[in-house]
């Protein structure tokens, strides 16, 4: 039984202590989506079949080394937008993906990860096995490879976020998957996401910062703002705003050293509306010390965080 058990133990009650034992399920519950209203001259038949392939590939398999129970499983999205073809059964396409975490001792869950990847590029003919293992490239044709090794990598770094949120650091082993994907990512004409010369906002990047030592104190703030932040919340709000805002206080020490980093931006991608939220009703030295940060940090954003001054 892995690291959160204890956890969904407390949440799941007299479901989890009516079972003589735990049932083993898979770890991932993901709902996806294969749109392609932009693609014409081809049979959108195609896309259902895929999309139910994606599905099963995603939900059948087991991720983790741990058991989960089906109280335990990461509740996911993915959606794939095919935005046109490049020859016989290749398709372009961008995937958006989202994973939550519920809060305890409420019905809230908090995003762990939503993300949009713009460079995927893959051969798939209908009914066409998705293959995928985890020490080598399956098959010869890098473009029907390229779908399941991106579909797997966003899978390990939904689990390593999940862990990391769970225990202290808890995530290291599934941010080496990743990292044992991006090295032995399909290579081709066209392919891309992978490499570190092909832009700061890729694959290869995200899991660089998620294993790079610079970025170690990451991982003590994914863990404390939410066992010790959000998981506090319904009993001490206050208690957990204020380790939230700590939180803000560890990241901003990152950003200083290493500002505009793939892995930041990808966090206040996930948590910058909640953060909203949060600091919305505090104190105001507590709010105005939350915008100050948010404002450096997540620029984009920056005039949302004013506001809440």
């Amino acid at each position: 039984m892995h690291n959160r058990f204890p956890f969904f133990l407390l949440m799941a009650g007299a479901f989890v202590l009516f079972c003589c034992r735990p049932v083993q399920a898979q770890e991932i519950r993901a709902n996806v989506s294969v749109v392609a209203a932009q693609v014409q001259g081809v049979d959108k038949k195609i896309f259902t079949t895929l999309q139910n392939s994606i599905r099963e590939f995603l939900n059948n398999r087991h991720w983790a080394n741990d058991a989960f129970t089906p109280a335990e499983r990461i509740e996911c999205n993915f959606l794939l937008n095919i935005t046109g073809t490049a020859g016989s059964d290749t398709y372009k396409a961008s995937l958006t993906i989202q994973a939550t975490r519920p809060v305890y001792n409420s019905s809230y869950v908090t995003s762990l990860l939503n993300i949009q990847d713009n460079n995927v590029l893959f051969r798939y003919a209908e009914f066409q096995q998705l293959e995928y293992s985890d020490t080598r490239i399956v098959g010869n044709d890098p473009l029907a490879s390229n779908l399941t090794a991106i579909l797997a990598y966003y899978v390990n770094i939904i689990l390593g976020l999940d862990y990391d949120s769970f225990s202290p650091r808890g995530g290291d082993l599934y941010f080496k998957k990743a990292l044992n994907i991006v090295n032995n990512a399909p290579d081709g004409k066209d392919i891309s996401g992978w490499k570190a010369f092909e832009g700061n906002r890729n694959r290869y990047w995200l899991q660089d910062n998620l294993l790079n030592a610079k970025f170690l104190q990451f991982h003590d703030v994914m863990y404390q703002y939410h066992r010790d932040g959000l998981d506090v919340m319904y009993d001490d709000v206050n208690k957990g705003r204020g380790v939230v805002l700590n939180c803000l206080n560890m990241l901003y020490s990152i950003h200083q050293d290493i500002p505009n980093s793939m892995l930041m931006q990808a966090f206040f991608s996930a948590k910058g509306g909640e953060l909203l939220k949060i600091f919305s009703k505090a104190m105001p030295q507590e709010k105005s010390r939350a915008a100050e940060l948010l404002s450096q940090m997540d620029v984009p954003n920056a005039q949302k965080y004013q506001q809440m001054k």
